[in-house]
């Protein structure tokens, strides 16, 4: 298959490519050769910035692309309509974030829909960032005429991921020591390995699938409890975990899912982490063991530079100041 990547060297992008090669696809990438730029010497590389710099793309065919970076409809309606008639199948990444209601538990692509009051805002930010993909989903599959596969990823966890979102519980759990634990042991918790989400992505595409998927994982009820259990046993060390409530980390301003990575509250996000992925499973989509994708994470941490400043998680002195106060009572 001959194959165009918007994107293509970091994180999804990078896992993408790595697995269409394994598979023997002849690739070529576009982005705007600033993220690891010698990455994929031996890959076609077409530079340009997809607001207003597509001209290097005419002329060409492919059997289909995958856009893993479009978060402005504009600028994804620019790059589909252009494409329409130089590739088969658009595949474009998108999120759960689509979804305007948290609160419906066992949510399939039949969910609700976010809004943006105004279409012409272009700010990318918490309150938009869903609502902006609803619009590229709707601005790729008009442009290509329904031939569009929207993959509606949850957490994507795993190495090279700069989010820290999930990193932070291998590494802080690997240390040791008294761990701060967030609100209910048997909370649910939703991510998908990279690798897996790449690898389905590319199997989707290879099928033409058109449509929305949900993809996030895995396909049974993991718990909080599990996840960090799994974290301890992987790295061995002898961390222990001290559970404290919901009211107590609200009272004390701890901030949901970043500084408290995985951690969410109330029943408005009861349906957060408990997506419906059934459609994605039943079309191939599978998953590693926990186990192998915090030892991946681990062993890719030991990579980065001494002194990484970390995107996510409690740093070590308000984990001690919070731990201080609950067991003072």
């Amino acid at each position: 298959m001959k194959l165009l990547i918007i994107g293509g060297t970091r994180f999804l992008g990078r896992a993408i490519v790595d697995a269409a090669l394994a598979a023997g696809h002849e690739l070529t990438l576009f982005n705007r050769g600033q993220s690891n730029p010698d990455l994929y010497r031996d890959v076609e590389n077409l530079v340009g910035n997809r607001d207003g710099e597509l001209d290097v793309l005419r002329g060409r065919t492919w059997d289909a692309v995958i856009d893993t970076c479009g978060y402005v409809p504009r600028l994804v309606h620019d790059a589909a309509a252009l494409l329409a008639d130089m590739v088969a199948h658009y595949t474009f990444i998108s999120t759960i974030s689509v979804y305007s209601q948290n609160d419906l538990v066992d949510m399939d692509e039949s969910g609700p829909l976010g809004v943006m009051e105004d279409e012409t805002v272009e700010e990318i930010n918490g309150e938009t960032y869903g609502p902006l993909k609803v619009l590229c989903e709707k601005a790729a599959t008009a442009a290509m005429d329904g031939r569009a596969l929207l993959v509606r990823a949850g957490l994507i966890v795993g190495p090279y991921d700069l989010s820290d979102r999930f990193s932070y519980w291998p590494y802080r759990v690997a240390q040791g020591s008294q761990v701060l634990a967030p609100g209910e042991a048997d909370a649910p918790v939703q991510f998908v390995d990279v690798r897996d989400i790449a690898g389905w992505t590319l199997r989707a595409t290879e099928q033409r699938l058109n449509g929305p998927y949900n993809v996030t994982g895995p396909d049974y009820t993991l718990t909080m409890q599990t996840v960090l259990e799994t974290c301890r046993d992987v790295s061995g060390s002898e961390a222990t975990f001290t559970w404290v409530s919901d009211q107590f980390l609200q009272e004390n301003e701890v901030g949901e899912y970043v500084e408290m990575p995985l951690w969410v509250l109330g029943e408005e996000n009861a349906g957060f982490n408990t997506v419906n992925c059934r459609k994605a499973i039943d079309a191939g989509l599978t998953f590693r063991p926990l186990a192998q994708t915090v030892q991946d994470t681990l062993v890719w941490l030991q990579t980065r530079p001494a002194g990484y400043q970390w995107r996510a998680g409690l740093k070590p002195e308000r984990e001690g100041e919070l731990l201080g106060k609950w067991r003072g009572g």
